[in-house]
């Protein structure tokens, strides 16, 4: 999606980019062992269209859940797409198949009223998230921060969507480095489809009806599976020439994450998708630096610059890198 449309909808507060069914279920299957017995909460979905719930009740036995809660925040914006015309906002409560048809039926589904507006910082949603173990769902881009910082506060595992773009983030980027999150599978060429009444002005191709397509969207966890313990094969062999040291890091540019030197032990600046393909028993985060600011908490290697903390080679600006360094064979 063309940034200006994520902007617009920052700035109007307009998060409602519903996930595609076939989105969740090609995630989700990477982590079925993760739920057997446990509650979970979608807690920025309308329940009654959400399709974290359909998926969710309809593997209720499969995944063994103990019990599944949805809520949403009440919106009475008619040009939203949610057109939540209900005066009260409300949660559902589903705790599996009673009559034996393997289906999720409307008797067994509990709908209860909030006294609030279903907003995931208020007092009776937190009480609800304090219920979960797992929470799985898609939060709003532009609070994508704080609700994260929840999710933190509380210890709860999680599985939700986010824009690559917060990878950068002062808030995130720590729990990143200190292998406290990280990212799924992600979607297919890092693009995703969501329903949508916004205007779909993406520049790339792959236009769907009703839809609109965010490019940059990824899945953040703390669910962990067996495929990120992977480690990246490298082939590629260090020459200065190839890979020039930088201006003001003590670091070597990377361009692409297929071109790590396989012999060289000090650090690289790598690209940021480098990060849905890191192994935490391969290689050691160092830092990352993706704008003029200079914050050494986040960059994390010595700056040997001026004013503009950027990488440079050769003067010029580089794009956005992680500092990331091999880990010697005995850690490994």
């Amino acid at each position: 999606m063309a940034k200006r449309t994520i902007d617009k909808a920052k700035a109007a507060k307009k998060d409602e980019f519903y996930t595609q069914l076939e989105d969740i279920n090609n995630e989700l299957r990477h982590y079925h062992d993760h739920f057997r017995g446990k509650t979970v909460l979608c807690n920025c979905d309308d329940p009654r269209i959400s399709n974290f719930f359909t998926y969710f009740a309809y593997n209720f036995e499969f995944l063994g859940l103990k019990k599944l809660i949805t809520t949403c925040y009440k919106n009475q914006n008619m040009d939203l797409f949610s057109q939540n015309q209900s005066e009260q906002a409300v949660y559902l409560v589903y705790e599996g198949d009673k009559n034996g048809n393997s289906t999720p039926d409307a008797e067994e589904i509990g709908v209860k009223p909030l006294i609030g507006d279903g907003d995931f910082r208020s007092k009776e949603c937190i009480e609800l998230l304090k219920e979960a173990d797992i929470v799985v769902t898609n939060p709003p881009f532009s609070l994508f921060r704080e609700y994260v910082a929840q999710l933190i506060e509380y210890d709860k595992k999680f599985l939700i969507i986010g824009h690559q773009n917060a990878l950068s983030y002062k808030e995130i980027f720590p729990l990143i480095r200190d292998n406290k999150i990280w990212l799924g599978f992600g979607f297919k060429g890092n693009a995703g489809h969501f329903i949508s009444s916004y205007e779909d002005v993406a520049t790339a191709g792959d236009h769907r009806k009703g839809m609109i397509r965010v490019s940059g969207v990824t899945w953040f966890t703390n669910l962990d599976y067996k495929e990120r313990h992977d480690n990246l094969p490298l082939y590629k062999t260090y020459s200065p020439k190839e890979y020039p040291t930088y201006d003001n890091y003590d670091a070597i540019n990377i361009n692409k994450t297929a071109d790590i030197p396989c012999d060289f032990d000090g650090v690289m600046g790598v690209p940021i998708t480098f990060l849905d393909k890191y192994s935490p028993e391969q290689f050691d985060i160092l830092g990352m630096s993706a704008s003029a600011g200079y914050n050494p908490d986040i960059v994390g290697i010595p700056f040997k610059g001026e004013k503009d903390a950027r990488p440079l080679i050769h003067g010029k600006n580089t794009y956005a890198r992680v500092f990331i360094q091999k880990r010697k064979q005995s850690e490994q």
